[in-house]
């Protein structure tokens, strides 16, 4: 049996019926030498004891980071959760997510030293969404295009992203406009790299500080590859209630300066100046 070499980092805030989901996902996972890093932004204690029950049913072990619940704090609970991990090579994603069985392997197959890779999500309505079962997510039907769109889904070029063959997510990943970003709900990298960074920006709350992240890294001279249509997870519909204009602005005047002056590792990260 491989030893564990790879931690999931997975963000989460008063979710469990979602988190539930994601995690019986990951016990679905064809390669299983990972932990997996709860990142917990202040949940309540339905969340923990979530938590408590999923650490006795699923093969994987679970690492529960949290933090007192402050408003929207993501950044801090993902340093610290980044922290926790106990392997070189991270791969982060959020509660709201459900990996198809092969995320972590594609992860592992395409991972280069040099480099972080870049993946998406299938955005799934908020009806699909709580229709989803455990057994769906086991027998793999949530990724299954035929049973989401008799299920509702509409038709769309995006839905490409779920039956791609391996050459065609290949030739898909090569052409799409979209560029290589860290995305919090689908990326990973070297510990090592991340923590020349020093991690999340504290100062950012909602909007691009996973983006952001990965301005840093370029900065340091790794690159990025696109898997956006090799790694899937179907994303859970949900509120969101912490989205604000003023957050919002206050993220793109960072990048705007982590892009101008190049900065390579915020003195608002893991490591705080003073310290």
């Amino acid at each position: 049996m491989n030893t564990t070499d790879i931690s999931i980092i997975i963000s989460t805030y008063n979710a469990p019926e979602w988190l539930e989901k994601v995690l019986w996902g990951y016990n679905n996972q064809i390669y299983r030498s990972f932990e997996l890093v709860i990142a917990d932004d202040g949940s309540k204690q339905e969340t923990k004891d979530l938590i408590t029950r999923m650490q006795q049913e699923v093969s994987y072990p679970i690492i529960h980071v949290w933090h007192e619940d402050d408003g929207f704090q993501k950044s801090k609970i993902l340093n610290k959760a980044i922290l926790a991990c106990t392997t070189p090579y991270i791969l982060m994603s959020d509660g709201d997510c459900i990996p198809r069985k092969d995320f972590v392997a594609q992860h592992i197959k395409y991972r280069e030293k040099g480099y972080f890779l870049s993946g998406g999500y299938f955005m799934l309505p908020m009806d699909i969404s709580q229709k989803i079962t455990k057994d769906d997510i086991l027998q793999e039907r949530c990724f299954d295009l035929k049973w989401l769109l008799a299920n509702g889904l509409k038709k769309s070029f995006k839905n490409n992203k779920l039956n791609s063959g391996v050459t065609k997510a290949a030739f898909l990943n090569f052409i799409t406009p979209t560029g290589a970003t860290w995305n919090g709900h689908n990326a990973s990298g070297w510990k090592e790299d991340i923590l020349a960074v020093n991690g999340f920006d504290e100062r950012m709350q909602y909007g691009g500080q996973d983006r952001e992240l990965g301005e840093r890294l370029f900065n340091i001279g790794v690159k990025a590859k696109q898997i956006r249509y090799s790694a899937i997870c179907v994303h859970l519909d949900h509120p969101r209630g912490y989205k604000t204009q003023e957050s919002i602005d206050k993220n793109l005047a960072i990048r705007a300066v982590t892009k101008k002056q190049k900065v390579k590792s915020t003195p608002f990260g893991i490591e705080k100046l003073g310290e």
